[in-house]
């Protein structure tokens, strides 16, 4: 009995050792799905039953280790061009990378400004597009890539960036419909999308400043007596709080673009960052009223409420 108890464990051990391994792969690449998560879980609890049922504990153990390692090595890793060490002739642009954007303010939806929607679209969206639409010719002529760094907020409702994430959403949508258009002429389409980092606007403070005071300047009357500035005031300071616990290191980011230019099979999307395929997974397959906990744990945790919702509250209490 003891024997089976530590045999088992010992299965465990290793099993939970090679998957959590595998995982951890294909969340970092763009075969993070339910179903291909299910067909390794199902692989591996296979490989177990077949090993500790039908082969002694040790020799058991050592098929089930290199049937894990055999099925590991499923999860394959990219593999570049073959062009070192040969002479490459492009006629035309090879790779096109999209690399501009601009996040012009922060906050609720309703308190966002419309030259906030329009400054994010100009050069999100307007932007990349124009560049896009001027270079594509050459980029076609090579069969070469096109590479466009967009956001998880234009896929996912992060609380306080309906601005900038509906300018992302837009970008998505028009790349994605060129991958499709682009598959005739084999230019292959990849989108990377990256966690949160360090960049020279985000810890611009001066910058964000400015912005929240334009902002407090030109908010209508009505919506400051509802929400209240304690309530704009908070969403500021959680922003920079979060700015804050961004990385420096870009590069996952950089080594998504170069493998996006320069693999065999690039794929459609990088998830440039830890944490970020384990998000879209959250946001994919579980349900909404999880992912939407998710996200507001993760980006802006609010403590005060609007002024009309506080003063509705105490009224309430009184009754």
């Amino acid at each position: 009995m003891e024997e089976s108890a530590l045999s088992f464990w010992m299965y465990l051990g290793v099993m939970s050792v090679f998957f959590g391994w595998t995982v951890k792969r294909i969340l970092a690449s763009e075969r993070s799905s339910a179903p291909t998560l299910l067909v390794y879980s199902a692989l591996f609890l296979l490989m177990e039953s077949l090993c500790s049922f039908c082969l002694p504990t040790c020799v058991g153990l050592g098929v089930f280790c290199a049937a894990c390692w055999l099925i590991m090595g499923t999860v394959a890793a990219a593999k570049p061009l073959p062009v070192e060490g040969k002479a490459v002739f492009i006629t035309g642009l090879w790779g096109l990378v999209n690399n501009a954007g601009v996040c012009v303010n922060f906050g609720d939806a309703e308190l966002s400004l419309m030259s906030n929607y329009r400054g994010c679209m100009e050069v999100n969206f307007f932007g990349t597009l124009e560049v896009t639409k001027t270079f594509l010719p050459l980029v076609r002529q090579s069969q070469g890539r096109l590479v466009t760094i967009s956001s998880p907020s234009g896929e996912q409702p992060f609380p306080c960036l309906a601005a900038y994430g509906a300018s992302k959403a837009a970008l998505n949508l028009f790349i994605n419909t060129l991958r499709h258009e682009l598959k005739l002429w084999d230019v292959k389409v990849s989108i990377i999308l990256p966690s949160s980092y360090k960049t020279g606007q985000s810890r611009n403070v001066e910058y964000w400043e400015e912005q929240y005071k334009h902002l407090i300047e030109n908010l209508s009357l009505s919506l400051m007596e509802e929400y209240g500035e304690e309530y704009l005031l908070e969403t500021k300071q959680l922003f920079f709080q979060f700015a804050e616990t961004a990385t420096e290191d870009l590069s996952p980011v950089t080594n998504s673009i170069a493998e996006a230019l320069l693999s065999r099979q690039p794929k459609v999307r990088y998830y440039a960052g830890q944490g970020v395929g384990l998000m879209y997974f959250i946001h994919c397959y579980l349900p909404v009223s999880i992912s939407d906990r998710f996200l507001q744990k993760l980006f802006m945790k609010k403590s005060v409420l609007p002024r009309a919702l506080q003063k509705h509250n105490n009224n309430n209490n009184k009754k």
